[in-house]
């Protein structure tokens, strides 16, 4: 498989005018805007799959890549379900949401509530719930693993039109946790809380010469951890948050609940000098000057930083939604010191470009069949490459996405399945014990493929 085909460029000139359904970054169409369709209740849509004999594809947010949602065949049909989004009820821990409500919805009905997930969120809060769920997004900390592993009932619209709800005690829950939208439609989700806690989060920056070491004992020590690797430097950026004591609580209600700087005007410049010089790498391949993208936003918010308290959503879901190409790849955390071992030679040996720095965050593990944390504590890989305003991607960024995802592939990992990844690199049934289980089940559930498409069928077929 070519980089042309992992990569699509971007087309800057596509509009929402233009007669193609375009995903979100532009670098892929859907099928025909003629072929969307936005059923405004459950039983409209349930009328809709039941009477429709072509394929169907659930748009979502249209934030994973184009080949996962696109429909070939002008019969066939593609559903924006926004109108079914929301509230549906709550009890004292737990909330029930329409599938389609956009996480930063969730969250914000969250903490109104007082509450939160166990799961830590992920960076970009703009996608739909069960297009999260179904793809395994997640956060860090290896308390918790990810988003679909705090449904205790997921609502499924199966092929034929009726509903089912399946729970824990179901023997296909794991199989409907994470499922890609291969199993049938996620209409409902109700999630497990518990009282909104408030966190501390210390910023560090030090010397990756011993991040084998390091990573580890940050993700046993701390509640949550993430960290940015500059290869090129040698250099960490590190977050690791524990609840906050009594007395940082109170300065943060006595904040109004917005998040509270530590040593508010003595911030840590350690990591200006790395900054600037990402910066000037970001510049180079994008074609863009100046700081007003908001893909320089990602790395210029590490200068001069300091520690900070606020609640779970405030702190780490950060992410700024810009056009991307975003590789990630979980391996078995048991694995990761000798993994990055293994990156370090061979970044010494190659010496790539640097487009952006390795993103690592890890988790507990899954009781999703197929989430890339499946049954082991996992340490994510993150790597991206931002497009240039002509729609264009590094090369020698790319180069160096393609490189990582073979070394990592090898060691057992698995792509978180929302991103890029090349699908020639993995053996899914060695690495997942559920592979075929999930196939037998896809097979039972949407005899009739209704809702497959060319990425399903490669994958499954």
């Amino acid at each position: 498989m070519n980089e042309e085909t992992l990569y699509p460029l971007r087309n800057t000139h596509a509009t929402e005018q233009d007669p193609q359904l375009w995903n979100w970054a532009h670098n892929a169409t859907l099928g025909n805007r003629q072929q969307l369709r936005r059923p405004q209740n459950e039983a409209e849509l349930q009328q809709l799959v039941a009477s429709h004999h072509g394929k169907i594809r659930v748009i979502g947010s249209r934030m994973a890549p184009g080949r996962m949602l696109d429909i070939a065949a002008s019969g066939d049909l593609l559903l924006d379900l926004s109108a079914l989004s929301g509230l549906i009820a709550s009890t004292d821990d737990t909330v029930t949401f329409a599938g389609a409500t956009l996480l930063s919805d969730v969250y914000d009905c969250l903490t109104q509530m007082d509450r939160m997930l166990a799961s830590s969120p992920g960076v970009i809060s703009v996608q739909t719930l069960a297009g999260a769920m179904a793809t395994g997004t997640h956060g860090q900390g290896l308390q918790q693993s990810s988003l679909a592993d705090e449904a205790i009932m997921i609502r499924l619209l199966m092929a034929d039109g009726t509903l089912r709800e399946f729970t824990p005690q179901d023997s296909e829950f794991g199989a409907v946790q994470v499922s890609m939208g291969a199993l049938g439609i996620v209409t409902a989700v109700t999630l497990r809380t518990r009282p909104a806690h408030i966190y501390t989060c210390f910023k560090t920056a030090l010397s990756a010469d011993t991040l084998e070491q390091d990573l580890p004992q940050w993700n046993r020590d701390f509640a949550l951890s993430k960290a940015w690797w500059f290869v090129d430097d040698n250099q960490m950026h590190v977050w690791n948050a524990r609840e906050a004591t009594a007395e940082e609580t109170q300065a943060y209600q006595q904040n109004n609940r917005e998040v509270v700087k530590q040593n508010e005007g003595e911030g840590n410049s350690q990591l200006n000098q790395t900054i600037d010089q990402t910066l000037e790498h970001m510049h180079r391949d994008t074609q863009i000057r100046g700081e007003g993208g908001k893909q320089f936003r990602t790395v210029t918010r590490f200068r001069d930083f300091s520690d900070v308290t606020g609640d779970i959503y405030q702190l780490f879901c950060r992410g700024i939604a810009v056009p991307q190409i975003n590789v990630e790849i979980g391996v078995p955390l048991a694995k990761t010191p000798q993994i990055i071992s293994k990156i370090k030679r061979w970044y010494a040996e190659n010496q790539p470009h640097m487009h952006y720095p390795i993103i690592i965050r890890c988790t507990g593990a899954s009781s999703g069949w197929l989430n890339p944390s499946a049954q082991q504590e996992t340490c994510y890989f993150g790597f991206v490459v931002y497009y240039a305003d002509d729609g264009t991607l590094s090369e020698a960024g790319l180069h160096f996405l393609t490189e990582v995802e073979k070394l990592l592939a090898a060691e057992g990992g698995r792509p978180h399945w929302g991103k890029y990844y090349n699908q020639s690199l993995y053996n899914w049934g060695a690495i997942y014990p559920q592979w075929d289980a999930f196939r037998a089940l896809r097979s039972q559930f949407d005899p009739q493929q209704k809702f497959s498409n060319d990425y399903l069928a490669k994958l499954f077929d």
